[in-house]
């Protein structure tokens, strides 16, 4: 899409925003969102505003081949391995990207894959020194959610190792399973307010691409303000 089609499309959704009023949601302190459903309406926040986001297929290999799209755009690495490729994979990674130290969290599966690349690994959850974090290569995480419609990573403190995990280490890798892929941005927040309602994490992100800016003259630069390479790794 050309920069001028962009800016049509990006005026007529802000256009078509404006004709409705939004949600009041700290007006007196009231949760409309739960006072809809509490009413037995749909949440405002979701399905009212869903049609004005890109269209997702209803079927997983649909949404899968529709976030397998969306990577290509955002520069993401997303791989369809099987459960025995995904080392061998790793392995491959970490030897082309001559990585020395890598880190990652108390999860049945990245924690696995980390510890048998046999180098030195950080693990996170107990708490660890920032500098020991610097320098690591690589951090090998977890997530809550992959969502289709906008190519994003949806992690939090709880599935992805804690703040800065995702963050400071230059390659991240995400482990995910084919069950966790979810349609748009309005399931995977239904799915967030499911999972932590009684307690949600201090720390709540969506992962779109490695890190990037275009400030300076408009030139693209990637890894400036978090990880320069996003890889992905989708298990069955």
């Amino acid at each position: 899409m050309k920069p001028s089609d962009q800016r049509v499309t990006v005026f007529a959704r802000i256009r078509e925003a404006l004709k409705r009023p939004a949600p009041q949601r700290h007006n007196g302190h009231v949760d409309y969102d739960m006072a809809h459903q509490s009413a037995g309406n749909t949440p405002p926040a979701t399905e009212a505003f869903r049609a004005w986001l890109p269209p997702v297929g209803p079927t997983l290999d649909e949404q899968i081949a529709l976030f397998a799209q969306n990577s290509v755009n955002l520069k993401t690495d997303f791989r369809v391995v099987g459960s025995a490729e995904a080392l061998q994979e790793l392995t491959a990674l970490a030897k082309a990207g001559n990585w020395k130290h890598v880190a990652t969290h108390r999860h049945p599966i990245a924690q696995l894959l980390a510890e048998k690349l046999g180098l030195p690994c950080l693990i996170t959850d107990p708490g660890y020194v920032t500098a020991q974090l610097e320098q690591c290569d690589a951090a090998i995480t977890g997530c809550d959610a992959l969502i289709a419609q906008t190519g994003s990573v949806l992690v939090t403190t709880h599935s992805a190792g804690g703040r800065a995990l995702s963050v400071l280490p230059p390659h991240h890798i995400v482990i995910v399973r084919r069950e966790q892929v979810v349609p748009d941005l309005a399931t995977a927040l239904q799915l967030a307010r499911k999972l932590y309602a009684a307690k949600w994490p201090s720390f709540l992100s969506f992962i779109t691409g490695p890190s990037r800016t275009g400030d300076i003259e408009r030139i693209l630069v990637l890894g400036a303000h978090g990880p320069k390479k996003l890889t992905i790794f989708l298990l069955p």
